[in-house]
This record gives C-alpha cells, structure tokens and sequence, in this order.
C-alpha cells in the first residue's frame, strides 16, 4: 500500500480568514487504497481541510499533494480532472433531472465527450453503459428514470455517491455521507461505500463514531486546525490527548443513546 507517493499529503497546510487561522500546519499523509476518516469537534476545521484539498479554497501557505503533484491552488475542475471527487454534506444533485440524467451528466467528461450541439446524447453507448454500471453499483438501477427529487433522503445519498465515482475518480471525499439516517440506512450505507470504494483512496468527514470504527482503517483526530493524532481505530480509541481533547466526551454521548459500530 505505501508503495509510490501518497495518495493525498498535506504538508504544514495552513489556511486562515483575515487574522483568524483556521489550519494550523496540518500534515497528513494518506496512502493508495487506504480508508481515512476525519474526526474532531465543531470548528476543528473539518469542512475548511476538505474545502482545501479540494480547490474550493487555495491554501494560505503549505502543501497539498495528490499522487506526487501540488494541487494547491487550483481549481475544483482541474483537481477533478486529476482523479479526486467530492461529495458534501447538503445535496448537490439536479432535483427535475431523473437518476440516470443525473449521473451521465458526471460521467462525460470522463469519457472524453464535450458539448456538440449535432449529437444526441442517447446515442453515447460507452457513456450508457458506464451509467449502467454505476446504478447497479449504488442500487438504483430500478430507479433510474424517478426525478432526484422524488427519491428518498437515503435514495438522493445514494446518488451523491454515485455522482462522485462516476467519473473513475481514484480518491474520494465524503463530506458526513451518513448525517441523517437511520441506524438501518446508516448501516445499509456503510456496505454500499465499502462496495463501491474499492481500490480507491477514500477521506471521510463523519461525526457518528459507530461509522468511523466500523469503517475506517485509520482516523486523523483534528482539532483547532491540528492533526493531533492519525492512527488505526484502536490507536486511536485508546489515545489519552484524543479522550481529553474530544473523543471521550463523544462516545460517552452515543453510547448513552445507543450506538455501536457499524459491521457488514
């Protein structure tokens, strides 16, 4: 796995607002293949890191690596284009369009198609059949003609998803992919990213702990803009700067409301 350069690297990555620094030298180093989950408290700085690593931010100073090359600085598209795609937290989908206009909007790009105003888009087979592929990947492909905004929560997150790996990104952000489900389709939804994220390099942002132990092979624990910790689960879990800055407090609440790891 650790074989070439990293997947994503952030090396003393800093990014402030004004005078108020968020990022605070921050480095990471996340291998090919491997499953990251981010974790700390509100205002750690979760959704400004993910912001950076993927261009919706340039940072103030440092670096951000993907596969060997700086990506600081450009834009979303460019790092697209590069292999690295995104979800976020509020859905992000074309409501009036059906699931599968939806994703083979993502996907033509990625198979080299451009906008051509003499060519119907029914007749791209090669596009099609990657659709094809990625509705049965995230199990929609019953629904493939219901409009976005007809499906369900769970249903629209399932294509989030679907949107984000359609066109053959290698790594992968998932901005709280569970926030707002049940235990049942929390659960349903960690089997599908296991499934579909296989062979990529996947970051998560997620607040559930159960999701982030069942899922995860190593977590980064940020707080005030610092990786004060990145290690396996139960590096992690028994960390004694991690359970006094945040994570101590955190299971105690959702044990208190009933969580546990999410397994197959």
């Amino acid at each position: 796995m650790a074989a070439g350069p990293a997947a994503v690297e952030l090396v003393d990555l800093r990014k402030s607002f004004g005078k108020t620094e968020i990022i605070r030298g921050a480095s990471l180093k996340v291998q090919a293949g491997e499953r990251v989950a981010i974790i700390g408290p509100n205002g750690a700085g979760k959704s400004t890191l993910f912001n950076l690593i993927s261009g919706r931010f340039a940072p103030t100073s440092g670096q951000i690596l993907l596969r060997g090359q700086s990506i600081g600085g450009r834009t979303p598209y460019q790092i697209n284009r590069m292999g690295l795609a995104r979800s976020f937290q509020v859905s992000n989908l074309f409501t009036r369009l059906s699931v599968f206009e939806n994703l083979r909007c993502a996907v033509l790009w990625s198979q080299g198609h451009r906008y051509a105003f003499w060519r119907f888009l029914a007749d791209l087979k090669d596009v099609t059949a990657r659709v094809d592929e990625v509705l049965e990947m995230i199990k929609l492909d019953r629904r493939r003609d219901v409009l976005a905004m007809n499906l369900t929560y769970a249903e629209q997150r399932a294509l989030e998803i679907g949107i984000t790996i359609a066109g053959g990104a290698e790594v992968v952000l998932l901005d709280e992919p569970t926030a707002g489900m049940s235990k049942s389709e929390t659960r349903r939804f960690v089997n599908l990213i296991r499934e579909v994220t296989v062979g990529k390099t996947l970051l998560t942002v997620e607040h559930d702990m159960g999701v982030v132990f069942g899922l995860a092979d190593r977590i980064a624990v940020l707080v005030y803009g610092e990786v004060i910790a990145f290690d396996t689960p139960e590096a992690v879990r028994s960390n004694a700067r991690v359970q006094e800055a945040y994570l101590g407090s955190v299971l105690a609440d959702q044990q208190a409301a009933g969580a546990a790891p999410v397994t197959a």
